[in-house]
């Protein structure tokens, strides 16, 4: 595999538009994300509930401060998702502290790392339990056509865009999942715990990257086929869909169910007929990888094939520089809705430029 994240910017988009450009990241303020519980913690329990506002480190820098500063390892801190080293990302994490009191916050404090809130909870944080993830992005050296953009901007409000997993999923330059295809194919060391869950990862977002691009290019991304996996808003539940009647085809003109798309694993596969015929083809040049992903025992898992929007606006501040706000499910990347925009670069120099290519 060569350059995934070259291979990556070419898949198809949904939305077709004179495309502009611009410089992401150009400071930690211009990449802000916040995770939303959606519950309050209870306040007694064994595990110490923390919002952290963090910059300069990523969620893994972070648990290790969080398992020296309170003296236990690494598997008893609770996270909902990995954040973004490159930005200013407040989310939350629990310590499990049974029997222990609260540790000494200002050993724990740094320029890098505020602490925002404390309460105590009775379960450890899982990945994924919060309710969403809002962003605040700003767009500088944006050149382009602005009315065709905010024609765009509109349509993305309305109907989401594909779910893709953005490049962060694969590692800077794609290493993640050129690691992950070497230990499929046996050129590289068994990993270890934390690169294993990494790799494999990897494997499953490409290959779901791959069947959506399929269904961007068919124009049914968005609306659900005979034979489809059909998943409701906001929710984990899948149910097969043989047949499609007006009331699927008008839920899911309002985003209240999409279209699922799998992540690869053992366990049935929900999807018959022409939509598993066209997935066969797709995955086939990946048998290696699904058998791989079998043998690890992973279960099959499924994924919207749609991201909607929540809360979406955006404001010029100049000619020069847009602001975005909206707020995403857990696990929608942000970089999946600015792709659907704009060719961007990364103003930290640690990513590549994401431009289409012929």
């Amino acid at each position: 595999m060569k350059d995934p994240l070259q291979q990556l910017s070419a898949m198809p988009r949904a939305w077709q538009a004179s495309r502009g450009s611009c410089v992401i990241r150009s400071c930690a303020e211009d990449f802000q994300v916040e995770e939303e519980l959606g519950f309050i913690p209870e306040g007694e329990g064994e595990h110490l509930f923390l919002q952290l506002e963090k910059r300069g480190l990523n969620t893994s820098d972070v648990i290790k401060r969080l398992a020296r500063w309170a003296e236990v390892a690494p598997r008893d801190i609770g996270y909902c998702g990995l954040k973004d080293k490159h930005a200013l990302t407040r989310q939350w994490f629990s310590i499990g502290l049974a029997g222990r009191p609260d540790p000494d916050v200002a050993q724990l404090v740094s320029e890098q790392l505020a602490l925002l809130e404390a309460s105590r909870h009775r379960r450890k944080l899982r990945r994924g339990s919060h309710r969403r993830n809002h962003f605040r992005l700003t767009l500088r050296q944006w050149q382009g056509d602005r009315q065709s953009l905010e024609a765009v901007l509109a349509q993305l409000k309305q109907g989401g865009v594909p779910n893709y997993f953005g490049e962060q999923r694969f590692g800077i330059d794609g290493n993640n999942l050129l690691a992950a295809a070497q230990w499929v194919r046996g050129e590289r060391r068994r990993p270890a715990r934390f690169e294993r869950g990494m790799w494999l990862s990897a494997l499953r977002a490409w290959l779901f990257n791959e069947l959506l691009a399929e269904r961007v290019s068919a124009g049914n991304w968005a609306i659900p086929q005979p034979g489809d996996a059909c998943m409701l808003n906001g929710s984990n539940s899948v149910f097969s869909a043989a047949e499609i009647d007006a009331e699927l085809l008008q839920r899911a003109a309002a985003g209240d169910l999409h279209p699922g798309l799998p992540l690869w694993g053992l366990g049935e596969n929900l999807v018959s007929g022409e939509q598993q015929q066209s997935q066969q083809q797709v995955l086939a040049i990946h048998s290696d990888w699904l058998e791989f992903l079998e043998g690890k025992q992973l279960h099959m898992a499924w994924r919207p094939a749609r991201s909607g929007l929540d809360d979406f606006c955006w404001q010029f501040c100049d000619d020069e520089t847009l602001v975005l706000e909206f707020a995403l499910a857990p696990g929608s990347f942000a970089t999946a809705v600015l792709r659907e925009l704009v060719d961007y670069r990364d103003g930290t120099g640690k990513g590549k430029t994401f431009i289409e290519r012929p």
